[in-house]
């Protein structure tokens, strides 16, 4: 399963919605599998935006099932051009940044992704990919 999970990872990098993460719960992250009460490896949680507490993925391990649910149910699509699907947090930031120079945006992707490998609140991290999102779409 981990080749699958490793590329569920990278088909959504840059996702401005969705985080995949993993821990290793017999050693550092030992203390949050016992906070969300992690039994049996490997255990798939997924969390909803503002839930705390996260459910037990059910599904395939496959990637094509990990992919496919993540997209019907996890992943929010925010559609800069236009706005749609956008929350209103998003949509102040594409209209300050559609202010900005193409430079200034480049400057600010540039910041943002050396900034992502830094370790942060899973909400924090959230925000930072979806900053990037609406830069390269900006940039695109």
């Amino acid at each position: 399963m981990k080749p699958a999970w490793d590329q569920l990872g990278d088909e959504f990098a840059a996702s401005s919605s969705v985080l995949i993460g993993d821990v290793d719960c017999t050693a550092s992250g030992e203390e949050l599998c016992q906070t969300f009460e992690i039994r049996g490896y490997p255990t798939i949680k997924y969390f909803y935006d503002g839930d705390s507490k996260g459910e037990d993925y059910q599904g395939g391990r496959d990637f094509d099932s990990l992919k496919d649910f993540v997209v019907e149910n996890l992943e929010a699509k925010c559609d800069v051009k236009d706005g749609k699907d956008c929350s209103d947090k998003e949509k102040a930031y594409i209209e300050k940044m559609k202010g900005k120079t193409s430079d200034d945006r480049v400057k600010q992707i540039t910041r943002l992704e050396k900034m992502a490998g830094e370790s942060m609140k899973a909400e924090l991290k959230a925000w930072l990919r979806q900053r990037l999102h609406i830069l390269r779409t900006l940039e695109a």
